[in-house]
């Protein structure tokens, strides 16, 4: 178990310094300067601020210097917000944006779990059809289209919440649905699907045959072991929350990191952009690292041996 662990956290740690780098020479790939839209600026001051951040020098000393410091989990200073660093930047944002995306997950997992397995019980009736039409409608529109049109039903024609902003908590409520429409209907459809082959399977007609109530069946025996897809798609999941939540803030008007990434690109501002790539890249790939070992933990037939998955 140590060493299949240790193998992940090296896979990541390399994954990590492939990340930085492809996002250091893509920047550097990109013509112009962070200070090119500035018209104002004389000649003598934007070579002063080239200067000022090190884009005055050699490509190879720049790259060292700043591998240098991710090394030392110092994402530099933000070239657009005047006196703050990058660090303080997500330190700022990161809890709107970790609150929305622990709320989608949650909201994700419960009511696609819960459909799906509606869905799988009621095979080819009324709430099955329902389930899928959910399910099927999730996957066709895009997250910010559901956006605009949560923002217009529910706080235009029925004013019920604010459009912009999380002055408290019923504010939350639109930002959540958008962002968990889809995964709801995959997660749905996952389970549904997971669900109709376990109900098939001979240990529950086994239990069925030993008189044990529906609910048991269902809830200890087949949905314990369709929920298994549904744990592996956890990591995705954060994958597509945490992108997703990008577009979602903006229209939002969330403070989250959404906002700054956004911004960071129209403004071109590298470090801002390098640092928050990275820290997605690392909130993704721990989703992705903790997603496999749960999994080894749910599925009590999976055993992390020698470094090895066995079944």
């Amino acid at each position: 178990m140590v060493r299949y662990l240790l193998r992940k956290l090296v896979f990541v740690v390399i994954s990590l310094f492939v990340l930085a780098s492809v996002t250091f020479f893509l920047m550097k790939a990109i013509p112009g300067d962070p200070f090119t839209s500035e018209k104002a600026v004389p000649p003598e001051i934007k070579a002063n601020l080239m200067a000022h951040y090190g884009l005055d020098k050699p490509l190879y000393v720049q790259y060292a210097a700043y591998i240098k410091n991710v090394a030392s989990f110092d994402l530099g200073m933000s070239m657009k917000w005047q006196g703050r660093s990058v660090n303080q930047i997500i330190e700022g944002a990161f809890g709107y944006s970790l609150r929305l995306g622990l709320l989608a997950v949650v909201t994700s997992v419960t009511i696609g779990v819960l459909l799906g397995t509606v869905a799988a019980l009621r095979h080819r009736k009324l709430l099955d059809n329902v389930a899928m039409i959910v399910a099927v409608l999730g996957v066709a529109v895009p997250s910010f289209v559901m956006a605009t049109l949560l923002q217009y039903l529910f706080g235009v024609k029925l004013p019920l919440f604010n459009v912009a902003g999380l002055n408290e908590p019923l504010d939350y409520v639109l930002p959540t649905l958008a962002l968990s429409f889809m995964p709801i209907a995959f997660i749905a459809r996952l389970t549904r699907s997971s669900m109709l082959e376990v109900l098939q399977s001979d240990f529950i007609k086994t239990a069925k045959a030993k008189g044990l109530s529906g609910s048991v069946i269902t809830v200890r025996h087949a949905l314990r072991n369709a929920i298994l897809p549904v744990v592996t798609y956890l990591g995705p999941l954060a994958t597509s929350v945490i992108t997703g939540s990008v577009v979602i803030e903006k229209i939002f008007g969330i403070p989250g990191l959404g906002k700054y990434f956004v911004e960071s690109v129209e403004n071109r501002d590298y470090t801002l952009i390098m640092g928050l790539t990275l820290f997605y890249g690392t909130l993704l790939m721990s989703a992705r690292f903790f997603t496999d070992v749960a999994y080894g933990l749910v599925d009590p037939r999976i055993k992390l041996t020698g470094g090895k998955e066995k079944a």
